[in-house]
């Protein structure tokens, strides 16, 4: 059987509503800055305090997870500090 193909709109749409309605709730104490790795698919997911880490645990157990990961208590799994230069500016 061909795996599903998701566009990146749903993929985000479908690990938001799993870490909201299913996820968040059973995280406890688990610290504000760890990662949440979510299969999409399954539902099944892993923590750590690196998204590689987390991610490679949930690839272990489902090798064709479709992936989808967020930072506890932040908006964002990452941000930019700083700005970024174009190569043809003269500053």
């Amino acid at each position: 059987m061909a795996a599903r193909v998701y566009s990146l709109g749903e993929i985000a749409a479908r690990g938001e509503a799993i870490y909201r309605d299913k996820v968040q709730a059973k995280l406890g104490s688990v610290a504000r800055g760890n990662f949440v790795v979510i299969d999409i698919e399954t539902g099944d997911y892993e923590v750590d305090v690196g998204d590689a880490a987390a991610t490679r645990r949930l690839l272990d157990r489902r090798p064709s997870a479709v992936t989808y990961g967020v930072r506890v208590g932040h908006r964002a799994a990452y941000s930019h500090v700083g700005g970024f230069r174009s190569p043809d500016s003269d500053d």
